[in-house]
């Protein structure tokens, strides 16, 4: 006696829908992981198959049809992580990062002699002019100018010997000579 012949075998039909799969997605774990999802979506839809229809052509349709979902959904995810990419480019740095800097260089400036450190001060800080700067400290505008010239260079050379970083202390107030 010949046994019925099940329904719904689909091991026969493993052959050509990991070909076309392969063809599909030319490359080999991808293939699996898309014959896989056919014959999970096949399995859950079983109930749609009609009573001898061509299950070939259902499976194979399954599987293009998934093909083509995952497609989209992954142009559409590139499409997200792009918009996602210009909007991080607007974001803000962590603060964390402006702080350590800061500390950085509030440490190199009371790193300086104390006078270099108050003619830097009042010019670059107070925004005093040379000539009231000098004033107030009780020195002649030269004597101001010297120190304020050598505050700045101890600075930059602080920087510079920092590996890696640019240098990023701005001149401010007066001229750099």
């Amino acid at each position: 006696m010949e046994s019925p012949k099940p329904r719904f075998d689909v091991v026969g039909q493993l052959g050509s829908l990991r070909r076309y799969a392969r063809s599909l997605t030319r490359n080999e774990t991808d293939a699996e992981d898309l014959v896989h999802d056919t014959l999970v979506r096949a399995y859950e839809r079983r109930s749609h198959f009609r009573d001898g229809g061509n299950l070939k052509g259902w499976l194979l349709s399954i599987l293009h049809n998934g093909f083509i979902d995952s497609k989209r959904s992954s142009q559409s995810e590139a499409r997200r992580r792009d918009a996602l990419a210009v909007n991080a480019e607007t974001v803000l740095q962590p603060p964390q990062e402006h702080s350590m800097r800061l500390m950085e260089v509030r440490d190199a400036f009371f790193s300086l002699p104390e006078e270099q450190r108050a003619a830097l001060h009042l010019v670059a800080i107070e925004g005093l002019s040379y000539e009231e700067a000098a004033a107030t400290l009780g020195i002649p505008i030269g004597t101001l100018m010297s120190r304020i010239g050598r505050a700045r260079a101890t600075l930059r050379s602080l920087e510079a010997e920092q590996p890696g970083k640019a240098a990023h202390l701005k001149i401010v107030g007066g001229r750099d000579e």
